[in-house]
Parts: structure tokens; C-alpha cells; sequence
């Protein structure tokens, strides 16, 4: 089990009013059997730069366990099905979790390394890759104007974080 450091995990559950213990008990069930994941999105970028608090947790699952992951979720959390994604939930919980499903994300997993996200130790993508998809949200035409300021707002941090990033980062999102 993972332990968690209690002051970071205090704040993130009582931000996300999540009583359900939504996180601890995802990132048990995926440990549990042997599903590789890691952190992508927002929380992606809190793992390399001063946090920002968000009620998502955006994960990639390796591409060959993909298959099982909904079925092994359905077991203890409502799993919703969409093109590109499962969203797992618990009743009892804010906290918003997308499993992402598109092939670009296919390779995250294999760069991951594990480091403080939430006050656990999770497994989360390389800084290169939590750029780049943060680089194919903002470029998504059809996301909503909010989620893209966000989005170009983690931008900004890895880049002032990280400058030579700065040269994967397209034009016109600059």
C-alpha cells in the first residue's frame, strides 16, 4: 500500500471532499494487480513545478492492460465509458479521474518515474511527455476555452521551470 505523506493527502481530500478515499483506493487497485500507470495532465505538471490545486487526476494505462483495466475498476468504482477515455468515480468524492485511452499517450508509461503528486509517491509521466499533452490539449479546437487557458497556463510553468522545453512547445501555443 501506498503511504502517503498525511499533511499534502489531508489538504488534496479535503479539497476534493473525498471521503470516499477515491485516490488511495484507485492507485491500490491499479498496484493490486499489476497495472502500470502513470500521472499525466494537470497533476503531471505538480509533480514538476509548484502545485496547483485541481479536482482531476489525469492517468494513461499501459496500452496491453488497457483491456482489463475497466473491468477490474468496475468492481469498486462507477467506470463511464467514453471515445477516449473511462472516468472513474465514487459517490462520496469530487475528485475527477480520467483514465486516458488515446494512442498518443501509448509510450507515457514506459518513460515514467515515480515521484511526489498529492503527498504519495505515484508513478508519473517524464516532464517532456506531461508537456506534450498538455501541448495536445491546448491545440484541441473542440476544449473549452477554460480548460485551454489552464492548459496553456501549465505551459507556461513547466517552460519558466524548465526553459529548454521551451523548444517543444509550437509557435503559436507560445
Amino acid at each position: 500500500c501506498n503511504q502517503p505523506s498525511m499533511d499534502a493527502l489531508t489538504f488534496w481530500k479535503t479539497t476534493t471532499m473525498d471521503q470516499a478515499n477515491l485516490l488511495v483506493r484507485l492507485i491500490d487497485v491499479l498496484s493490486e494487480n499489476g497495472i502500470r500507470y502513470c500521472v499525466i495532465g494537470g497533476q503531471g505538471v505538480n509533480a514538476y513545478v509548484e502545485p496547483l490545486v485541481s479536482l482531476d487526476l489525469d492517468l494513461v494505462v499501459a496500452v496491453a492492460q488497457l483491456p482489463l483495466v475497466e473491468g477490474i475498476l468496475a468492481r469498486d468504482f462507477t467506470v463511464k465509458p467514453f471515445p477516449h477515455s473511462l472516468n472513474v468515480s465514487l459517490p462520496g468524492s469530487d475528485l475527477r479521474v480520467q483514465i486516458q485511452m488515446d494512442s498518443r499517450y501509448a509510450d507515457f508509461v514506459d518513460r515514467a518515474t515515480v515521484r511526489a503528486v498529492l503527498g504519495m509517491q505515484l508513478s508519473v509521466a517524464s516532464v517532456e511527455d506531461v508537456l506534450r499533452g498538455k501541448v495536445w490539449a491546448a491545440s484541441d479546437a473542440t476544449r473549452r476555452g477554460s480548460k485551454r487557458q489552464k492548459d496553456l497556463a501549465d505551459i507556461a510553468r513547466l517552460i519558466e521551470a524548465y526553459p529548454p522545453l521551451r523548444a517543444f512547445v509550437p509557435p503559436d501555443i507560445l
